[in-house]
């Protein structure tokens, strides 16, 4: 399975040539990069053809920016944190591409522990292991920002998910939260905004209506496989059902957003096929 197409590069955000852009007129996600990310954060991922990852923003600590919830695969009650310990060398303000590691082989080792723990037993575990072992290999880096968007990256090639990542970092935006989340948008050529039901309350859709941009609220479904998603790492139900049949939920709900997006916007061109 290809990987999705690797449209920039976080380790160097300060690169100064502009990164390449995808073709416009699809649909946009901006999310700051979750370790192993829940269901639904992955979910809202896969629907969309861009997902933008809001790097340059201030670490936000006892978040699911470095830390994800496990679950026992016979009983989806018994939860653990899994975290990253992580040091801010700039204090509070510290933005997430700079947040550091503390003791990277501790942790490292800590991870795999935990996961083999909780998901050993299922009977697809060596394949996800297989597909875990660049999110290890991330530790190296030293950076949390780096292993949590390796976290979501290959979770989203398992998948089968064939849409472009650029770093919020590298792109032209404002000051201004929805100034600034309209531009990054339409950095992309995006023409329609996927937004979570958290952000949906604060938002202001004039910045996006200035570029005739779409706002579209994300709202998975709440029974089923999705239960738990809100909460739980999705490894819980890839360990549990399988890839493939996670995967069939996930380009349904990706198939629907798809026809909602060109409903709205009847003059864009057909999705390609994924």
């Amino acid at each position: 399975m290809p990987p999705s197409n690797l449209s920039s590069a976080t380790a160097s955000p300060a690169a100064s040539s502009p990164p390449d852009l995808p073709e416009p007129g699809g649909l946009c996600a901006i999310r700051q990069p979750n370790f192993l990310p829940r269901l639904t954060t992955l979910a809202r991922l896969f629907a969309a053809d861009y997902w933008i990852v809001l790097d340059d923003v201030q670490f936000t600590r006892r978040d699911y920016q470095h830390r994800a919830r496990l679950a026992d695969l016979d009983d989806p009650t018994r939860q653990q944190w899994l975290t990253i310990p992580t040091h801010l060398p700039h204090g509070r303000p510290t933005l997430i591409r700079d947040a550091m590691i503390d003791d990277m082989r501790l942790a490292r080792r800590r991870t795999a522990g935990m996961l083999r723990q909780h998901y050993g037993p299922s009977p697809y575990w060596p394949a996800l292991a297989q597909v875990l072992n660049p999110v290890l290999d991330a530790f190296t880096t030293g950076r949390t920002a780096m292993v949590a968007e390796t976290s979501t990256r290959v979770l989203l090639d398992l998948l089968g998910w064939r849409g472009h990542v650029l770093a919020s970092s590298r792109l032209p935006a404002r000051p201004g939260r929805s100034l600034r989340l309209a531009d990054l948008a339409a950095a992309t050529g995006a023409r329609a905004y996927l937004c979570g039901t958290g952000g949906i309350t604060y938002l202001d859709p004039a910045p996006f209506t200035a570029h005739n941009i779409a706002v579209t609220p994300f709202r998975p479904p709440a029974t089923g496989i999705w239960s738990s998603g809100r909460r739980l790492s999705a490894l819980w139900a890839l360990a549990g059902l399988g890839p493939q049949t996670v995967a069939t939920h996930l380009h349904g709900i990706a198939t629907n957003y798809a026809v909602t997006r060109r409903a709205a916007l009847p003059w864009l061109p057909a999705p390609a096929v994924r």
